[in-house]
């Protein structure tokens, strides 16, 4: 187990380095960030003298390594619209996504898992079409569609919920319901495709030959291997839940990372931008080496395969 967790790490260390150079290299794809910071308006003096400030005139090689170092001690940079710490924004709008994000996450795995099992119990029954008609629904209908029609229908029309902010845990129900809904599809097939595999196996023949309730032959043989893919699965979805909230976020006026990004880009705070780049993809990194070695210990031939 240790070599395979060890071998998993070097991996993700690997994409770690690579993650941490396109973020700052980021900063200068788009031309000069002086002459971005200092606006259209801005005269070359100006550019110059923010070049100098920010340090954007030493070698790229050295900013690099300066922002690396820095990051690693908590530093991420100085903001250049709100002239604060970066980790100051970050952290008074994190917390928003987070409970978006993983509150979002257990509703969808609460839904999608019962009715992907049931779906592979009857396969082409009701709920199989059911689970159909949610999964095709929810990859066509665009979020942002999903979410102004629940503000019309909820909010405006009968006014069951808060349209707009976080004041409350009332504002979150909305933007949970639209963003689970997006992961469900894709949670619920290979949850269905996997039980569907494991119960035609032979194992699962002898548990029923011997008599034992459906219900222990699901919970106590066929869930444990059906599992596997979707441990991967789920993992890359709550990445995804984490870092693809901005539509959401601006859609419900929820201050987290997503609608910080945007907001940022318009006032092209490049360090912010970095800086939440970084942060959202070292999380995916982490939350999918997290769920290989799950899996490694659900399933030991896995550790060989490495």
């Amino acid at each position: 187990m240790i070599p395979f967790i060890s071998k998993r790490l070097f991996v993700a260390l690997c994409v770690c380095l690579t993650v941490s150079a396109l973020s700052f290299a980021l900063m200068f794809l788009s031309g000069d960030p002086a002459i971005a910071i200092a606006g259209s308006g801005g005269r070359a003096e100006d550019a110059e003298a923010i070049r100098i400030a920010y340090g954007f005139d030493r070698p790229i090689v050295v900013q690099y390594f300066d922002w690396v170092g820095s990051a690693l001690v908590g530093n991420l940079g100085q903001s250049i619209y709100f002239n604060v710490p970066v980790t100051e924004i970050i952290g008074n709008r994190v917390g928003v996504t987070l409970t978006l994000g993983f509150i979002s996450f257990f509703v969808a795995l609460v839904v999608a898992i019962p009715l992907g099992i049931a779906a592979a119990l009857r396969p082409n029954g009701w709920i199989d079409r059911i689970a159909l008609v949610i999964a095709v629904s929810g990859q066509a209908i665009p979020s942002f569609w999903l979410g102004l029609m629940s503000i019309v229908v909820f909010g405006v029309w009968y006014g069951w919920v808060p349209i707009s902010g976080a004041a409350s845990w009332q504002g979150y129900i909305l933007p949970v319901i639209v963003l689970s809904y997006y992961a469900v599809p894709e949670l619920m097939r290979i949850t269905r495709s996997g039980m569907i595999e494991v119960l035609g196996t032979d194992y699962i023949r002898a548990a029923k030959a011997k008599g034992l309730p459906m219900r222990l032959v699901i919970s106590r043989h066929a869930l444990r291997n059906a599992v596997l893919p979707l441990v991967s699965l789920a993992a890359v979805q709550l990445g995804q839940l984490l870092s693809g909230s901005i539509v959401i976020e601006s859609v419900f006026a929820l201050n987290g990372l997503g609608r910080l990004a945007w907001e940022s880009l318009l006032r092209s705070d490049l360090p912010v931008v970095q800086a939440i780049i970084l942060i959202l993809a070292l999380l995916y990194v982490l939350l999918t080496t997290l769920a290989d070695i799950l899996n490694a210990v659900l399933d030991p031939r896995l550790r060989g395969a490495s």
